[in-house]
């Protein structure tokens, strides 16, 4: 099982950006963790701040990964682009959120991934990705 990662703006200061919101721990560290606790997955691992490069990642990884767990950040509350993206690959993407973006401003309540996505894994902070995990295994 090939299961790609591919964060979005901002999220490369995890552990240190607003951690009452998003935690202390940095995605580097987590990954390690996660790759430590699903040892039979192949793992892969891909952030930018830059919408472009993470739709030309979709394009790359979105027909050889049996799923893609896809945090877009800011970018899921704008990118037509990104759904589009989406749309046109044949992995499985799941959207992953850090935080519950339903208690947050209301701007971030509207997604722009979620009608494309397989699923929505939301608010249970860095946990939200090993939640994805699972769910790219058993579903």
């Amino acid at each position: 099982m090939k299961i790609s990662i591919i964060n979005g703006p901002n999220l490369n200061l995890l552990g240190t950006r607003e951690p009452t919101v998003y935690g202390n721990q940095t995605f580097e560290a987590y990954y390690e963790t996660l790759k430590k606790q699903f040892p039979s997955v192949s793992f892969d691992y891909f952030q930018s701040n830059v919408e472009g490069e993470l739709i030309n990642r979709l394009h790359e990884v979105g027909f050889s990964s049996n799923a893609i767990l896809l945090n877009a950040g800011a970018y899921t509350h704008t990118s037509v682009a990104i759904g589009d993206a989406i749309k046109g690959i044949e992995s499985n993407v799941i959207e992953i959120h850090v935080s519950n973006t339903f208690a947050r401003e209301d701007f971030r309540h509207t997604s722009y991934i979620t009608p494309v996505a397989k699923g929505l894994i939301i608010g249970f902070g860095l946990d939200s990705y090993r939640l994805g995990v699972e769910s790219a295994l058993h579903n």
